[in-house]
């Protein structure tokens, strides 16, 4: 059994079924309010003078941005009456959450350090989760105006010029009609690209890259933050991901659904088992991601 897993706990089946005009009310719902969040990190980052820099008991950075995408998501999912938890509530104790049949599993901004350093590489990543399995996902790159959503079992696809908006309000049948599938041919690269945290690299992270370097010479290193490298896993413009420092379930349960959804795969390194999600830890193993080859 994996680290981490308690059975305490009752668990609960593998597969289950949302009604579907549950699920297309929730997408939408998943999708507004990473909208309405970008709009509040963007508002911010537009003052680079002022971001009110804390630190967490971790000691990892957290900003007057991270706080306001937090509130203003906690506004828009809680009509939905389905639990939130987010890296920016993340004192709930295992007790509360162990035997939560569906929850939202949110990054309200995902790069923190990217965003203080002003280089654009922030997300907002929000995950449905039923059952400890994520059945939909939505990254927004605000800075981009890109968003990203997957359904389980139906598909990944991307969406360009979608504005910040704090009222953005779109409907299931808005978002399905503008949406491209993923990956995108116009994707296509010759040589073999990794990427690799721009922020959060270590020797093992390096060793790993020579080894892959032997099977690809001519490997290509591509340095990006958040989990914007699951999207470029999605689009088919990176091959792969290897992550070798502690990231959070928050920081891969959207990003891994969009990667597999478009044929890609995601596993824990060395021991390639799955990632388990709302564990008593919520940290992840090191991890792989690579997309279908």
């Amino acid at each position: 059994m994996a680290e981490g897993l308690d059975t305490s706990c009752t668990q609960q089946p593998q597969h289950p079924v949302i009604d579907e005009t549950i699920r297309r009310y929730l997408l939408a719902q998943q999708f507004n309010a990473a909208v309405r969040a970008g709009a509040e990190i963007m508002k911010i980052y537009k003052h680079q003078e002022d971001y009110g820099i804390t630190l967490k008991s971790d000691n990892s950075p957290i900003t007057i941005a991270d706080r306001a995408a937090h509130n203003s998501i906690k506004l828009s999912l809680g009509q939905t009456r389905i639990p939130i938890l987010s890296e920016e509530g993340r004192e709930m104790l295992y007790e509360e959450r162990c035997n939560w049949e569906l929850f939202w599993l949110v990054d309200p901004l995902d790069g923190t350090v990217e965003f203080i350093k002003g280089n654009n590489e922030f997300t907002v990543n929000i995950a449905l989760m039923q059952n400890n399995i994520c059945v939909s996902a939505v990254i927004y790159v605000p800075y981009h105006q890109k968003i990203y959503i997957a359904e389980r079992g139906r598909g990944a696809w991307v969406m360009d010029e979608v504005a910040p908006d704090i009222g953005a309000e779109y409907s299931y049948e808005m978002i399905h009609g503008e949406l491209e599938p993923l990956p995108l041919a116009s994707a296509e690269h010759s040589t073999y690209r990794v990427a690799l945290s721009r922020s959060h690299q270590t020797p093992e992270t390096h060793a790993h890259v020579e080894q892959l370097r032997a099977e690809h010479p001519d490997l290509e290193i591509i340095e990006q933050g958040s989990s914007y490298k699951f999207c470029l896993l999605a689009e088919g413009a990176v091959d792969y991901y290897v992550r070798t420092t502690v990231t959070s379930e928050w920081d891969t349960a959207a990003g891994e659904l969009i990667l597999l959804e478009a044929g890609g795969t995601t596993y824990s390194y060395p021991d390639g088992a799955p990632l388990y999600y709302n564990k008593e830890s919520l940290d992840n193993p090191w991890f792989v991601a690579r997309r279908v080859e």
